[in-house]
């Protein structure tokens, strides 16, 4: 912990996180070197505010949620966050080195390498369905790429935000890292500074707005959004297992996760099969939906609506629901048993917008490049989960498809290996963090060239006269 006079939990306000920016952003020029002993140090801080502090961050986002599965917050949220510290504390110094290149062969005996350096004040927008793991992990890749941080908590989880907060004047100094609370007017206002990098997870239509704003001061944007995330099941694949995978992963945090399998792509007359198999797989994971503590609520009455709405529509619309729980939803702790929805179509809000909840619409389709033009004919997704063990079939849809990351015979898991980049393409995000590709993203990639005290340029000065013409006439050959 760093010895430092506490401040006020948050900069709250323009002014105030203007005020705080400027000083980060003064200190980033004053001092630009920010050496490996430094950057090593701001990791172990951010290493012990999460590790020490981990029941109080469980307290707080079940708070945020009106009920929270403890067990899921260590899981998803402690875990990998205490993981990417861990992956980046270890290896972040081998990525400061310079990288030797080899010069162009007219260039030699000249010498090219890039060399690493820190961008300066990075902005980070985290969202209210994972607050803890999405504000930390892309704050380690900030600090050990040799940033000083900003970070926007969302209004929806204001326990969390407040608890970070608190703990961030504990542990940093107000120069090095600071957290801003408040509503969407605030992270608008917040994404108009005019940071050295900014990232923001969160919809695409809010997407949208982020990337205009920042273009006002040409801020350059790592922008992770969400989509429709599609899970093929393959025509010879154990449907018991593709089933249980995919329920659990949809079901984790009730499906309120980025990368949650959105939709199921499955050989057409095999649907009553795969419910039966859900069915199954809900009601030996989640045995009482209304009162097991593993379930977890929906965040806010506005989300609970909101899927609501998705359900009634598509009832509306011609679709046949189908409950996999035997379980009914629980509006007042906002708890909503999962539903398949078969029978859909792209007229459906739920078949147009991203889900972020407990609702699985099942799609047949008559083969393999029905599965994949269905795909291809929607937006790039952030996801794409294959189940199959025939590995041509494999290769066509890893080959013939473009989504952000995908997992094969699995749902969810490629976001947890911190040597695989995680963004999306397109409607679903650009850019990329994780491991060094985090790294990488909050650096500036400085190409320098060393010339030789032995070199020819002096053969290309002017006045060009007939050996510039034949040199270049042999380059240009």
């Amino acid at each position: 912990m760093n010895a430092t006079e506490p401040r006020a939990a948050a900069v709250e306000g323009m002014g105030g996180f203007r005020r705080e920016f400027a000083a980060m952003h003064a200190a980033t020029r004053r001092n630009p070197v920010v050496d490996r002993v430094r950057r090593h140090a701001r990791l172990d801080a951010l290493f012990a505010l999460v590790h020490d502090n981990a029941e109080r961050f469980v307290e707080a986002i079940a708070a945020d949620f009106g009920h929270r599965s403890a067990h899921e917050t260590r899981l998803l949220e402690l875990f990998p966050s205490l993981e990417a510290i861990r992956h980046t504390r270890s290896h972040f110094a081998g990525w400061m080195k310079p990288q030797r290149k080899s010069p162009s062969l007219w260039f030699r005996p000249g010498r090219a390498r890039i060399v690493s350096q820190p961008l300066g004040v990075v902005g980070i927008i985290v969202p209210w369905n994972y607050p803890l793991f999405l504000a930390i992990s892309p704050m380690a890749a900030a600090l050990a790429a040799g940033n000083r941080v900003m970070v926007k908590m969302s209004e929806f989880t204001p326990r969390t935000g407040e608890l970070l907060a608190g703990l961030v004047t504990r542990y940093f100094p107000p120069e090095e890292v600071a957290v801003v609370l408040g509503d969407a007017t605030v992270g608008a206002d917040f994404a108009r500074l005019p940071f050295d990098h900014l990232l923001f997870t969160g919809s695409t239509r809010v997407g949208h707005d982020i990337m205009r704003i920042a273009a006002e001061n040409l801020t350059p944007v790592t922008l992770e959004l969400g989509g429709k995330s599609p899970a093929i099941i393959g025509a010879g694949y154990p449907l018991h297992k593709a089933a249980e995978r995919i329920v659990v992963g949809k079901l984790l945090n009730a499906g309120q996760t980025c990368i949650a399998p959105d939709y199921v792509l499955l050989p057409a007359g095999r649907e009553q099969a795969f419910l039966d198999a859900a069915r199954a797989v809900v009601a030996r994971c989640w045995p009482e939906i209304a009162t097991t503590p593993d379930y977890t609520a929906i965040v806010n009455e506005r989300h609970y609506r909101r899927l609501q709405g998705y359900v009634d529509d598509a009832r509306t619309r011609g679709a046949r629901i189908e409950p996999l729980s035997n379980t009914g939803p629980d509006a007042a702790h906002r708890r909503l048993p999962p539903l398949a929805l078969l029978d859909v179509n792209d007229d459906m809000r739920v078949m147009q917008d991203e889900i972020f909840g407990p609702l699985l619409p099942v799609l047949p389709y008559r083969d393999i490049d029905a599965a994949i033009a269905h795909v291809n004919a929607h937006p790039r997704p952030l996801a794409l989960y294959y189940f199959g063990n025939d590995a041509g079939e494999l290769d066509r849809v890893l080959e013939e498809t473009v989504a952000g990351g995908v997992t094969v015979n699995d749902t969810i898991l490629h976001i947890a290996q911190e040597e695989l980049p995680f963004g999306g393409v397109g409607p679903s995000g650009m850019g990329q963090y994780h491991g060094i590709e985090g790294f990488r993203t909050f650096s500036k990639q400085k190409a320098v060239f060393y010339q030789s005290a032995l070199n020819a340029m002096s053969l290309f000065n002017p006045p060009y006269g007939g050996l510039f013409e034949r040199l270049t006439k042999f380059l240009i050959r």
